[in-house]
C-alpha cells in the first residue's frame, strides 16, 4: 500500500539540488566585478541609478526583488519551523545563537578598530550576505547533509534579519506613515491568508 509523502519546501529542494544555483550566482558575481571594474564600469553605475518607472533600477533591486526574496525565504524558513530541521527548540536556539555571535562580535571588531565619524559604519559588518551565502551552501551540493545546510541557511537569514532591525532602529532619519501603513496592510493581509488556511503560492 502506497502511503502519500509530504512534498519538500523549496527551501530543502533547493539544498538538496546541484550545485548549479550557486555556480551561476558566483559566475555572475564575477562578471559583475569584471564589468565594474572595466572601462565600461562608469557606465554600468549610470544603468543602475537610472530610473524605471517611479524608482531606479537599482532601487528596483534592493527594494522590490530583495523583498521578494525574504517574503519567499521567510516563508520556507517558517515551513522548516512547523515540520522540518528546525521544528524543535534545541534546533531553532542554536542557529540563533550563531547568528547573534554573527552580529556582535563583528560590529565590535568594527568599534575597537575605528574612532569618530568611521565608527557610526558598525552595522555593515554585522549583515550576512543572504543570498551569497545561500550560494556557497548550494555550492556544496549533496555532499553536506539536509540538517547542516538547513542550519546554515537559518543562520544566515536570522543574522540578515537582526542586520535589517538594527538598520531600522539605529539609521533611521524619519519615519514614513504611508509606508508604515502599507505594510501594517500587508502584514494583515498575510495574517488573513494564514487564518483562513490558504497554502497557494500565488496568493
Amino acid at each position: 500500500m502506497n502511503h502519500a509523502h509530504a512534498r519538500p519546501s523549496a527551501i530543502r529542494r533547493f539544498l538538496e539540488a546541484q550545485s548549479s544555483a550557486g555556480l551561476v550566482l558566483m559566475a555572475a558575481a564575477v562578471v559583475a566585478l569584471a564589468i565594474a571594474n572595466s572601462p565600461i564600469g562608469p557606465g554600468y553605475a549610470t544603468m543602475l541609478h537610472a530610473n524605471l518607472g517611479p524608482l531606479s533600477v537599482k532601487n528596483w533591486i534592493n527594494d522590490g526583488l530583495m523583498t521578494l526574496f525574504f517574503l519567499l525565504v521567510g516563508l520556507e524558513i517558517k515551513r522548516e519551523v512547523l515540520d522540518g530541521q528546525l521544528s524543535t527548540w534545541p534546533r531553532r536556539i542554536l542557529p540563533g545563537i550563531a547568528a547573534a555571535g554573527g552580529i556582535i562580535v563583528p560590529a565590535l571588531i568594527y568599534l575597537a578598530s575605528n574612532r569618530g565619524p568611521t565608527a557610526a559604519g558598525w552595522a555593515i559588518p554585522a549583515a550576512t550576505d543572504i543570498a551569497f551565502a545561500l550560494g556557497v551552501i548550494a555550492l556544496l551540493g549533496k555532499r553536506v547533509p539536509a540538517s547542516p545546510r538547513v542550519f546554515l541557511a537559518a543562520l544566515a537569514i536570522i543574522d540578515d534579519l537582526g542586520a535589517v532591525l538594527i538598520i531600522a532602529i539605529f539609521y533611521t532619519s524619519g519615519l514614513s506613515v504611508p509606508d508604515l501603513a502599507g505594510a501594517g496592510a500587508a502584514l494583515a493581509v498575510l495574517i488573513g491568508l494564514n487564518r483562513f488556511g490558504v497554502r497557494r503560492l500565488s496568493p
